[in-house]
């Protein structure tokens, strides 16, 4: 695996324990730890789509990251 490949995959990863701990009541969906999952995910996500140059998914997952440090500012005000 590449580092772009580990990068991404550790991404992934991330959101989607945040996903499932969320879907099965481990987490509440709107936690602290629910968003900086999220958070840490889509950047990481977002940054190795950068590295391979895949436009689309820096977009979907810029996207997540902005919107996951939106809620993680909302949870803790």
């Amino acid at each position: 695996m590449s580092y772009t490949d580990i990068v991404g995959a550790v991404g992934v990863g991330l959101i989607l324990l945040a996903f499932f701990c969320s879907t099965f009541g481990l987490i509440d969906g709107k936690s602290r730890l629910f968003f900086l999952l999220n958070l840490i995910g889509a950047g990481l996500a977002c940054y190795a789509s950068y590295l391979i140059r895949y436009w689309p998914f820096v977009i979907l997952e810029g996207t997540w990251f902005l919107v996951s440090v939106i809620g993680l500012v909302k949870v803790k005000k």
